[in-house]
Protein backbone atom coordinates (compact mmCIF):
# COMPACT_ATOMS: atom_id res chain seq x y z
CA UNK A 1 0.00 0.00 0.00
CA UNK A 2 1.62 3.57 -0.73
CA UNK A 3 1.78 5.84 2.03
CA UNK A 4 2.47 9.54 0.63
CA UNK A 5 4.10 12.00 3.43
CA UNK A 6 5.12 15.34 2.95
CA UNK A 7 7.70 17.85 4.97
CA UNK A 8 7.66 20.17 7.47
CA UNK A 9 9.61 23.05 8.29
CA UNK A 10 13.36 22.61 8.01
CA UNK A 11 13.20 21.13 4.81
CA UNK A 12 13.52 24.61 2.44
CA UNK A 13 16.09 25.28 -0.01
CA UNK A 14 17.34 28.15 -2.21
CA UNK A 15 16.30 27.21 -5.51
CA UNK A 16 13.16 24.82 -4.13
CA UNK A 17 10.65 24.48 -7.10
CA UNK A 18 12.18 26.34 -9.73
CA UNK A 19 13.23 23.22 -11.94
CA UNK A 20 9.27 22.31 -12.19
CA UNK A 21 8.33 25.42 -12.69
CA UNK A 22 10.38 26.03 -15.81
CA UNK A 23 9.38 22.61 -16.89
CA UNK A 24 6.12 21.67 -16.38
CA UNK A 25 2.66 23.84 -17.33
CA UNK A 26 1.23 22.65 -14.41
CA UNK A 27 3.22 23.46 -11.86
CA UNK A 28 3.77 26.86 -13.33
CA UNK A 29 0.36 27.34 -13.43
CA UNK A 30 -0.42 26.59 -9.68
CA UNK A 31 2.69 28.19 -8.61
CA UNK A 32 1.57 31.69 -10.24
CA UNK A 33 -1.90 31.51 -8.88
CA UNK A 34 -0.10 30.73 -5.74
CA UNK A 35 1.99 34.28 -6.24
CA UNK A 36 -1.61 35.75 -6.54
CA UNK A 37 -3.14 34.39 -3.55
CA UNK A 38 -0.49 35.66 -1.34
CA UNK A 39 -0.58 38.89 -3.02
CA UNK A 40 3.35 38.48 -3.65
CA UNK A 41 5.76 36.57 -5.69
CA UNK A 42 6.99 33.90 -3.44
CA UNK A 43 8.57 32.28 -6.65
CA UNK A 44 11.22 35.05 -6.64
CA UNK A 45 12.00 34.19 -3.13
CA UNK A 46 11.73 30.11 -4.03
CA UNK A 47 13.37 30.75 -6.82
CA UNK A 48 16.55 33.43 -6.25
CA UNK A 49 16.08 33.77 -2.49
CA UNK A 50 18.54 33.44 -0.28
CA UNK A 51 19.00 30.68 2.41
CA UNK A 52 18.33 33.78 5.25
CA UNK A 53 15.74 34.87 2.95
CA UNK A 54 13.70 31.14 3.13
CA UNK A 55 13.86 31.76 6.82
CA UNK A 56 11.11 34.12 6.92
CA UNK A 57 8.64 32.01 8.85
CA UNK A 58 5.70 34.07 6.04
CA UNK A 59 7.85 32.60 3.41
CA UNK A 60 9.16 28.97 4.80
CA UNK A 61 5.47 27.35 5.51
CA UNK A 62 3.97 28.62 2.32
CA UNK A 63 7.04 27.77 0.10
CA UNK A 64 6.95 24.14 1.60
CA UNK A 65 3.39 23.06 1.00
CA UNK A 66 3.83 24.77 -1.97
CA UNK A 67 6.91 22.76 -3.53
CA UNK A 68 4.79 19.47 -2.15
CA UNK A 69 1.44 19.93 -3.27
CA UNK A 70 2.53 20.86 -6.96
CA UNK A 71 5.06 18.00 -7.20
CA UNK A 72 2.33 15.81 -6.19
CA UNK A 73 -0.21 17.33 -8.80
CA UNK A 74 2.44 16.55 -11.52
CA UNK A 75 3.23 13.18 -10.45
CA UNK A 76 -0.57 12.26 -11.32
CA UNK A 77 0.54 13.77 -15.05
CA UNK A 78 3.41 11.51 -15.26
CA UNK A 79 3.56 8.35 -17.97
CA UNK A 80 4.75 5.32 -17.42
CA UNK A 81 8.39 6.05 -19.02
CA UNK A 82 9.02 8.86 -16.79
CA UNK A 83 7.94 7.26 -13.66
CA UNK A 84 10.12 4.31 -14.21
CA UNK A 85 12.81 6.67 -14.73
CA UNK A 86 12.02 7.92 -11.32
CA UNK A 87 11.39 4.61 -10.09
CA UNK A 88 7.96 5.36 -8.86
CA UNK A 89 5.14 3.64 -9.12
CA UNK A 90 1.48 5.03 -10.90
CA UNK A 91 0.13 8.03 -8.89
CA UNK A 92 -2.36 6.81 -6.00
CA UNK A 93 -1.98 7.13 -2.46
CA UNK A 94 -3.72 4.63 0.01
CA UNK A 95 -3.06 6.70 2.74
CA UNK A 96 -1.17 10.08 3.26
CA UNK A 97 0.64 11.94 6.50
CA UNK A 98 2.30 14.77 6.82
CA UNK A 99 4.89 16.46 9.89
CA UNK A 100 3.62 19.37 11.16
CA UNK A 101 3.30 21.81 8.09
CA UNK A 102 3.15 18.80 6.02
CA UNK A 103 -0.39 18.18 7.26
CA UNK A 104 -1.98 20.83 5.07
CA UNK A 105 -0.31 19.23 2.10
CA UNK A 106 -1.50 15.82 3.30
CA UNK A 107 -4.95 17.09 3.45
CA UNK A 108 -4.56 19.19 -0.23
CA UNK A 109 -3.14 16.11 -1.56
CA UNK A 110 -6.26 13.96 -0.41
CA UNK A 111 -8.79 15.86 -1.53
CA UNK A 112 -9.73 16.81 2.06
CA UNK A 113 -9.38 21.12 1.45
CA UNK A 114 -8.92 23.42 -2.05
CA UNK A 115 -5.28 23.76 -2.54
CA UNK A 116 -6.24 27.58 -2.64
CA UNK A 117 -8.05 27.33 1.09
CA UNK A 118 -5.35 24.75 2.14
CA UNK A 119 -2.37 27.37 1.02
CA UNK A 120 -4.55 30.67 2.62
CA UNK A 121 -4.42 28.84 5.68
CA UNK A 122 -0.78 28.02 5.92
CA UNK A 123 -0.03 31.72 5.18
CA UNK A 124 -2.18 32.61 8.12
CA UNK A 125 -0.75 30.39 10.51
CA UNK A 126 2.39 31.41 9.58
CA UNK A 127 1.55 34.98 10.18
CA UNK A 128 0.04 34.48 13.05
CA UNK A 129 2.99 31.49 14.57
CA UNK A 130 5.60 34.63 13.67
CA UNK A 131 3.59 37.18 15.99
CA UNK A 132 3.48 34.62 18.77
CA UNK A 133 6.93 33.55 18.33
CA UNK A 134 8.12 37.87 18.60
CA UNK A 135 5.29 38.01 21.70
CA UNK A 136 5.68 34.98 22.90
CA UNK A 137 9.33 33.78 23.54
CA UNK A 138 10.63 30.08 23.79
CA UNK A 139 12.70 28.05 22.02
CA UNK A 140 13.03 24.21 20.61
CA UNK A 141 15.58 21.17 21.60
CA UNK A 142 16.16 17.82 20.33
CA UNK A 143 17.15 15.00 22.42
CA UNK A 144 18.54 12.26 21.16
CA UNK A 145 19.66 8.59 22.43
CA UNK A 146 16.69 9.14 25.33
CA UNK A 147 13.85 6.89 25.51
CA UNK A 148 10.46 8.93 24.84
CA UNK A 149 9.60 7.54 28.56
CA UNK A 150 12.20 9.63 30.15
CA UNK A 151 12.15 12.73 27.84
CA UNK A 152 8.39 12.53 29.16
CA UNK A 153 9.78 12.48 32.74
CA UNK A 154 11.55 14.96 32.56
CA UNK A 155 9.72 17.32 30.94
CA UNK A 156 7.37 17.07 34.53
CA UNK A 157 9.79 16.92 36.18
CA UNK A 158 11.82 20.42 35.16
CA UNK A 159 10.18 23.84 36.28
CA UNK A 160 8.49 25.87 34.26
CA UNK A 161 6.49 25.23 30.07
CA UNK A 162 8.31 22.66 28.52
CA UNK A 163 6.76 19.88 26.58
CA UNK A 164 7.58 17.15 23.89
CA UNK A 165 6.67 18.88 20.91
CA UNK A 166 8.16 16.18 17.80
CA UNK A 167 8.25 12.58 18.69
CA UNK A 168 10.29 11.52 15.29
CA UNK A 169 11.18 8.20 16.25
CA UNK A 170 12.23 6.47 18.69
CA UNK A 171 15.15 8.17 20.67
CA UNK A 172 14.75 11.07 18.62
CA UNK A 173 12.20 13.82 20.56
CA UNK A 174 12.30 17.46 20.11
CA UNK A 175 10.88 19.25 23.23
CA UNK A 176 9.29 23.09 23.48
CA UNK A 177 8.86 25.25 25.84
CA UNK A 178 9.93 28.79 27.77
CA UNK A 179 14.35 28.82 27.21
CA UNK A 180 15.06 28.55 31.01
CA UNK A 181 12.70 25.57 30.95
CA UNK A 182 14.06 23.74 27.64
CA UNK A 183 18.07 24.57 29.29
CA UNK A 184 17.01 22.78 32.35
CA UNK A 185 15.95 19.72 30.61
CA UNK A 186 18.34 19.59 28.15
CA UNK A 187 21.45 19.50 31.40
CA UNK A 188 19.57 16.98 32.87
CA UNK A 189 18.88 14.84 29.59
CA UNK A 190 22.99 14.77 29.72
CA UNK A 191 22.78 13.54 32.97
CA UNK A 192 20.35 11.05 31.99
CA UNK A 193 22.37 9.74 29.36
CA UNK A 194 21.33 11.83 26.14
CA UNK A 195 23.75 11.32 23.05
CA UNK A 196 22.68 14.98 22.71
CA UNK A 197 20.50 17.95 23.94
CA UNK A 198 20.83 20.64 21.31
CA UNK A 199 18.64 23.63 20.74
CA UNK A 200 17.35 24.21 17.75
CA UNK A 201 17.70 27.19 15.09
CA UNK A 202 13.99 27.93 15.72
CA UNK A 203 12.54 31.59 16.33
CA UNK A 204 10.00 29.84 18.99
CA UNK A 205 8.27 27.05 21.05
CA UNK A 206 5.68 25.60 18.20
CA UNK A 207 3.75 22.50 19.46
CA UNK A 208 3.60 23.70 22.82
CA UNK A 209 0.97 25.51 24.72
CA UNK A 210 3.02 29.30 24.13
CA UNK A 211 1.30 28.93 20.61
CA UNK A 212 -2.15 29.25 21.87
CA UNK A 213 -2.44 33.10 20.82
CA UNK A 214 -1.85 31.55 16.96
CA UNK A 215 -4.17 28.87 17.69
CA UNK A 216 -7.35 31.34 18.23
CA UNK A 217 -6.64 33.24 14.74
CA UNK A 218 -6.43 29.63 12.84
CA UNK A 219 -9.05 28.05 14.59
CA UNK A 220 -11.61 31.11 12.97
CA UNK A 221 -10.28 30.65 9.60
CA UNK A 222 -10.53 27.16 9.52
CA UNK A 223 -14.38 27.12 10.92
CA UNK A 224 -14.53 28.82 7.57
CA UNK A 225 -12.59 26.31 5.14
CA UNK A 226 -14.87 23.65 3.83
CA UNK A 227 -13.46 20.38 4.47
CA UNK A 228 -14.95 17.40 3.32
CA UNK A 229 -14.24 13.40 3.27
CA UNK A 230 -10.77 12.65 1.99
CA UNK A 231 -9.66 9.96 -0.67
CA UNK A 232 -8.22 8.24 1.60
CA UNK A 233 -6.82 8.51 5.17
CA UNK A 234 -5.26 11.27 6.65
CA UNK A 235 -2.87 10.34 9.56
CA UNK A 236 -3.29 13.16 11.61
CA UNK A 237 -0.27 14.76 14.06
CA UNK A 238 -2.93 14.82 16.77
CA UNK A 239 -4.26 11.56 17.21
CA UNK A 240 -1.86 9.27 14.69
CA UNK A 241 -4.46 7.54 13.50
CA UNK A 242 -6.99 7.27 10.04
CA UNK A 243 -8.73 10.54 9.74
CA UNK A 244 -11.51 10.46 7.26
CA UNK A 245 -14.25 12.65 9.53
CA UNK A 246 -14.38 16.36 8.18
CA UNK A 247 -14.98 17.53 11.69
CA UNK A 248 -12.71 15.50 13.13
CA UNK A 249 -10.14 16.46 10.57
CA UNK A 250 -10.62 20.06 11.63
CA UNK A 251 -10.53 19.59 15.24
CA UNK A 252 -6.97 18.27 14.94
CA UNK A 253 -5.83 20.68 12.77
CA UNK A 254 -6.04 23.46 15.03
CA UNK A 255 -5.24 21.67 17.83
CA UNK A 256 -1.87 20.44 15.74
CA UNK A 257 -0.57 24.19 17.20
CA UNK A 258 -0.46 23.72 20.61
CA UNK A 259 0.10 19.43 20.22
CA UNK A 260 2.86 16.94 20.10
CA UNK A 261 3.48 15.99 16.20
CA UNK A 262 3.06 12.09 16.78
CA UNK A 263 5.11 11.10 13.98
CA UNK A 264 6.87 7.90 15.60
CA UNK A 265 3.28 6.57 16.33
CA UNK A 266 1.52 7.99 13.22
CA UNK A 267 4.24 5.75 10.30
CA UNK A 268 3.81 2.71 13.47
CA UNK A 269 0.14 2.98 12.81
CA UNK A 270 0.35 2.99 8.83
CA UNK A 271 2.86 -0.05 9.02
CA UNK A 272 0.11 -1.56 10.84
CA UNK A 273 -2.63 -1.02 8.52
CA UNK A 274 -0.29 -2.34 5.37
CA UNK A 275 1.86 0.62 4.46
CA UNK A 276 4.98 -1.37 2.74
CA UNK A 277 5.53 1.81 0.13
CA UNK A 278 6.56 5.15 1.61
CA UNK A 279 6.90 8.39 -0.53
CA UNK A 280 8.24 11.54 0.70
CA UNK A 281 6.83 14.15 -1.76
CA UNK A 282 8.41 18.20 -1.37
CA UNK A 283 11.78 19.51 -0.29
CA UNK A 284 14.54 17.42 1.56
CA UNK A 285 14.94 13.68 2.45
CA UNK A 286 14.46 14.08 6.59
CA UNK A 287 10.90 11.54 6.64
CA UNK A 288 12.87 9.13 4.40
CA UNK A 289 15.38 8.42 7.11
CA UNK A 290 12.64 8.53 10.23
CA UNK A 291 10.96 6.36 8.18
CA UNK A 292 13.78 4.35 7.55
CA UNK A 293 14.54 4.44 11.58
CA UNK A 294 10.93 3.66 12.75
CA UNK A 295 10.44 0.97 10.07
CA UNK A 296 13.75 -1.28 10.62
CA UNK A 297 14.54 -0.27 6.58
CA UNK A 298 11.83 -3.19 6.45
CA UNK A 299 9.79 -1.30 3.59
CA UNK A 300 10.03 0.36 0.93
CA UNK A 301 11.21 4.62 1.35
CA UNK A 302 11.60 6.84 -1.83
CA UNK A 303 11.78 10.44 -2.44
CA UNK A 304 10.19 12.92 -4.84
CA UNK A 305 11.42 16.14 -4.66
CA UNK A 306 11.61 16.90 -8.58
CA UNK A 307 10.19 16.00 -11.40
Amino acid sequence: MNAYVFPGQGSQFPGMAKDIYASLPKAKEMLEKANEILGFRITDIMFEGTSDDLKATKVTQPAIFLHSTVLAECYKELGQDRLSALGLAPYGPDMVAGHSLGEFSALAVSGAMRFEDALRLVALRAREMQKCCETVPGIMAAIIGLPTETVESLCNEVEGLVVPANYNCDGQVVVSGEKEAVDALCARAKEAGAKRALPLAVSGAFHSPLMQPAAEELGKAIAEVEIVRPVCPVYQNVSAHPETDPEVIKANLLAQLTSPVKWTQSVKNMLVEGADNFIEIGPGTVLQGLVKRISGGMVNIAGLSTL
